[in-house]
């Protein structure tokens, strides 16, 4: 068997009864992967999971979901890796397609997938809002290594979903998330690792599932109105603070497909 230069990394957090489906869709995959389990919440129930599972566990003090992304990817050893949210389920070529378009091009620094959201059992049908995010990545893949045409499509929204990508950890070796931000982080992450040279990968294809409950962070930070508040703060880097306002009227209407 050859050996593995990916790893997904699951970031556990209490006691998520899809924990188990999560784990269970990161070992079904096509080529070899490693697969290991960081929390900063640790208790008898993932404990559990990973003993049934032969999974490593590891654990830090937590901060919020940017700290834990970082201490998450501090204990990965192979070049390539995936955060994996406990909620969340991988199709069995996800590790396969990805490191393939990690490998066709060496300067690469994120590839991510095509997604669909998953609710109440079932592939929720692509909307309005997740066509439109579609089109924005196919955008960015005609010339992926352009640094104002990512940040101009990105502009104007977040549409790489967060649990849909992989790092080279290699070519991202000094970067970390935002510890500051509670729930743009992985917008802000898409900021601040486009300005970089390197070129963006995407595989055309839904290789995950996006999990949407009323039980997620997600949902949780748009009832208590954190993640408007951050998203305005995004688009303020990009655009003038009454286009960010103007912007904000119509983005806020994404959040819909959380509820």
């Amino acid at each position: 068997m050859e050996s593995s230069n990916h790893t997904f990394v699951i970031c556990a957090y209490k006691e998520s009864r899809y924990l188990e489906e999560c784990i269970q869709s990161v070992l079904n995959q096509s080529r070899p992967t490693q697969v290991i389990v960081y929390t900063s919440t640790p208790n008898d129930y993932i404990q559990q999971m990973c003993d049934q599972y032969q999974l490593t566990c590891f654990s830090k003090k937590g901060g919020g979901i940017g700290k834990d992304w970082n201490n998450a990817l501090s204990f990965v050893k192979t070049r390539y890796a995936t955060i994996a949210h406990q909620d969340d389920l991988y199709l069995p070529e996800y590790a396969e397609k990805v490191v393939a378009e990690f490998e066709r091009k060496e300067d690469r620094l994120i590839v991510y997938s095509d997604y669909r959201e998953w609710k109440n059992g079932k592939v929720i049908p692509a909307n309005e809002n997740l066509k439109i995010k579609r089109a924005m990545l196919k955008t960015i893949s005609v010339f992926p290594s352009w640094k104002f045409l990512r940040q101009r499509v990105l502009a104007f929204g977040n549409a790489i979903s967060c649990p849909a990508v992989s790092y080279d950890l290699k070519n991202l070796a000094d970067f970390r998330f935002d510890e500051k931000m509670k729930v743009s982080l992985d917008w802000k992450a898409w900021y601040d690792i486009g300005k970089r040279s390197g070129s963006f990968g995407f595989v055309d294809e839904p290789l995950m599932y996006h999990r949407i409950h009323n039980e997620s962070e997600t949902t949780n930070s748009i009832e208590n109105n954190s993640r408007t508040a951050e998203d305005l703060k995004m688009y303020q880097l990009y655009w003038p603070k009454p286009v960010a306002k103007f912007l904000m009227k119509f983005y806020v209407k994404s959040q819909e497909t959380n509820n």
